[in-house]
């Protein structure tokens, strides 16, 4: 009687996500097919649409997971009680923008943000992705407030709430953004350090 065949072993999440990041970042993610990713880590295509159900949910799935990664090293810098609030913004900086031109977890970004309109579920989880990044700014903000570091708002019916810690958030991580986007995808003159002095400057006009 014929042994029967072992099971071939799944593929551990931190494996599936990170090869998974690193194929759209140099595929794109209308490139990628389930079957050519299933070849790389051999497993299925079936056994990935399975779990991820469609490239759109692998995508979104990945990009979850590859912010998890840089979340536990923002909270540490963030946490870093001998940093001033200003420097520990500084380094909420750094770790915002992308390393450099096809930074992996930054093609993820584009790649979701170029899905969001015609998908409810695509926003949905990008807004989730992104609460957590807006939830610590937030909090530093309150904390530079609190300490002096940083100009309080403006009284009620001065100048609307414009200078709340949530609002300035927001226009602080638009700036990140439209930085960060030309850096990702390589347009000619996007330096990095340029872009963290430029930010800088912004966040000096917006908490000074």
């Amino acid at each position: 009687m014929a042994e029967p065949r072992a099971r071939r072993a799944a593929r551990p999440r931190e494996e599936v996500f990170a090869t998974a990041r690193a194929a759209i970042a140099e595929h794109g993610l209308d490139k990628l097919t389930m079957a050519g990713l299933g070849r790389e880590l051999q497993m299925s295509a079936g056994h990935l649409l399975y779990y991820f159900g469609s490239k759109d949910q692998l995508l979104l799935e990945t990009l979850r997971w590859s912010e998890e990664q840089l979340g536990g090293r923002r909270r540490a810098a963030l946490a870093r009680q001998e940093l001033t609030v200003r420097q520990r913004l500084a380094a909420y900086a750094e770790l915002y923008l992308p390393e450099g031109p096809g930074d992996p977890r930054w093609i993820l970004w584009v790649e979701v943000w170029g899905r969001s309109p015609a998908s409810a579920e695509i926003r949905q989880g990008q807004l989730e992705i992104e609460a957590p990044w807006q939830a610590d700014l937030v909090a530093l903000i309150e904390e530079g407030v609190a300490s002096g570091a940083f100009r309080r708002p403006p009284a009620d019916g001065e100048h609307g709430t414009a200078g709340e810690p949530h609002d300035r958030a927001r226009q602080i991580r638009a700036v990140l953004d439209g930085f960060a986007v030309p850096l990702a995808v390589g347009l000619p003159g996007a330096d990095r350090a340029d872009a963290l002095a430029q930010v800088a400057s912004v966040t000096a006009a917006l908490l000074d």
